[in-house]
């Protein structure tokens, strides 16, 4: 029995790609120096497209795959795929969720306690041998600071959990109050911001969250607030940060998300109140492998000899 015809996006680690070339015909668009071309050979015999988080699969894309029956996205975030295509032309979709919620959690923190104890600024006073000739301003404490979580969901709990252990104050936003929760419930972000020292965005990406941290919340935050964004790119306003940072309206901001990735907006890298990252934060072997386990049950639909 022939392997089914997969179009593979974006390349997955090697301890995935094996499995995944073992059992599929797997085409690589990536790798190809005519993708349109490639796209027009391979396409029409696809039934899966296997594709990432911030690659997504776009209406176009899709409507080039007639026997089309699952995307499977290798992350959590479906906002860079069509959504309402696949729905019409009844594709399942598929992703990881609960995967990267710890490690996107510690990532999160792991900047903030960065930013407020200066821990590049002391790498590098080290490094040029300023040492000798100048005194590092003090850093912070996180301790009594209230923090902010916008979006209450898998990671923004997460998140929430962790400040619990450094005597920090939590409120977030969301939909809706969240069930059972301590922390403080704010109906919007400008709200949220104003009640924060340290602004976490959580959020999913998409439409519906497109530039919800704008102007308005940077000037709610404050000039002495921190912004961290470990959601999407697409949740800020971007021009709006890079003004707050450049006239000092916020303190400081940890971004590891952005508009135009990988092309990110060279002023950021200007300003000495900000810190920049790329998403990698979860690119450990042991999360990255329990993706092993998710593959079995993303791909199970199109098995050689499964059918729905």
């Amino acid at each position: 029995m022939s392997k089914p015809t997969v179009l593979m996006i974006g390349a997955y680690p090697q301890w995935d790609m094996e499995p995944m070339e073992r059992d599929y015909d797997v085409h690589k668009l990536w790798l190809a120096a005519d993708k349109e071309a490639f796209l027009d050979m391979t396409a029409p015999h696809a039934r899966a497209i296997a594709t990432r988080g911030e690659l997504g699969a776009s209406a176009a894309l899709i409507d080039k795959c007639p026997k089309l029956e699952l995307i499977a996205c290798y992350g959590v975030g479906v906002d860079a795929i069509d959504l309402a295509k696949a729905r019409a032309r009844s594709v399942r979709v598929t992703n990881t969720p609960d995967v990267l919620t710890e490690d996107v959690a510690d990532f999160a923190f792991a900047v903030i306690l960065a930013h407020l104890r200066k821990v590049i600024d002391g790498d590098a006073h080290v490094r040029s041998g300023a040492w000798s000739a100048a005194a590092l301003p003090l850093g912070t404490s996180l301790r009594g600071k209230t923090l902010g979580i916008l979006g209450f969901g898998r990671i923004g709990r997460a998140i929430a959990r962790r400040a619990e252990g450094f005597g920090v104050s939590i409120a977030y936003c969301d939909v809706a109050p969240a069930a059972g929760s301590a922390s403080v419930y704010c109906d919007s972000p400008i709200a949220l911001a104003r009640a924060s020292d340290i602004l976490v965005a959580a959020v999913a990406g998409g439409e519906a969250t497109r530039n919800m941290v704008d102007a308005d919340v940077f000037e709610a935050l404050g000039p002495s607030g921190l912004f961290v964004n470990v959601s999407r790119g697409s949740v800020v306003d971007e021009p709006a940060l890079i003004e707050a940072l450049a006239q000092r309206q916020i303190g400081g901001a940890c971004l590891d998300v952005f508009w135009n990735e990988p092309n990110v907006d060279r002023r950021f890298l200007e300003f000495d109140n900000s810190s920049c990252s790329r998403t990698s934060r979860a690119a450990r072997s042991r999360p990255a492998r329990r993706w092993v386990n998710w593959c079995g049950t993303i791909w199970r639909p199109i098995s050689p000899g499964v059918r729905w």
